[in-house]
């Protein structure tokens, strides 16, 4: 198994204040699975996200990746942990304003012993036109392919999506989620999305339903749909 989530436990805050994010999460994935985890707000899923991640710390329970458990990590370890195994794609771009499209990607092939080619990536995103254009030249779904090779050009065995559509309109999301798809399919990575789009779990290898803290479900699709098929 690629990755093992065992027993997650997370909460925020002291006293009576104190509120239980996560109350025992558990599941597992194969590598280059797509897997979705759905949820109300509030349910959890991004605090999972970060924990996967290694943003936040569990207060309990482990995660292990490629037999690697992330708590057994000091912050140095934690941190070549980061730039070894994770892409990430969040819903705000966090472009760099004064880089080109092509120089945004390419800082995060810095920090990857083995990158993708970048002039490939440009064209698998239909960004290469674009590659010496600012971010502020460029259209908000134009900006998160171009987050998305950020994301990819190290490339990562996990890629963490939070909400990555959450900002955009129908056709751009589903131009992302096609996109997504693709560097699945491509490059093996391992993708775990974060969303509360009910329709995109029907492209997921994976659904892990999330409410108040606990998996409300754990379901493998058997008949996935492609982000061409997705309406909502």
């Amino acid at each position: 198994m690629f990755i093992e989530i065992c027993d997650i436990k997370k909460a925020f805050g002291e006293g009576e204040s104190r509120v239980e994010v996560l109350k025992g999460i558990s599941f597992e994935l194969e590598k280059g699975d797509f897997c979705v985890l759905l949820g109300p707000s509030g349910s959890g899923k991004s605090t999972l996200l970060n924990i996967i991640g290694g943003i936040d710390r569990a207060d309990s329970g482990h995660i292990s990746i490629g037999g690697e458990k992330t708590e057994d990590m000091n912050e140095k370890a934690l941190t070549r942990y980061r730039r070894k195994h994770l892409g990430y794609i969040f819903q705000m771009y966090n472009l760099i304003p004064n880089l080109n499209i092509k120089e945004n990607i390419e800082v995060g092939a810095y920090l990857s012993d083995n990158p993708l080619d970048v002039d490939d990536i440009l064209k698998t995103l239909g960004l290469y036109e674009h590659r010496h254009k600012l971010p502020n030249q460029l259209s908000g779904g134009q900006q998160q392919r171009t987050a998305i090779g950020r994301a990819i050009v190290k490339n990562p065995d996990i890629l963490l999506c939070d909400e990555p559509t959450g900002a955009l309109d129908y056709n751009t999301s589903k131009e992302i989620l096609r996109l997504i798809e693709t560097v699945n399919q491509k490059y093996g990575s391992t993708v775990i999305m974060v969303t509360h789009n009910d329709a995109i779990k029907n492209m997921a290898d994976r659904v892990v339903k999330l409410r108040d803290g606990v998996i409300r479900k754990n379901t493998v699709n058997e008949h996935k749909q492609s982000a061409d098929e997705l309406e909502w």
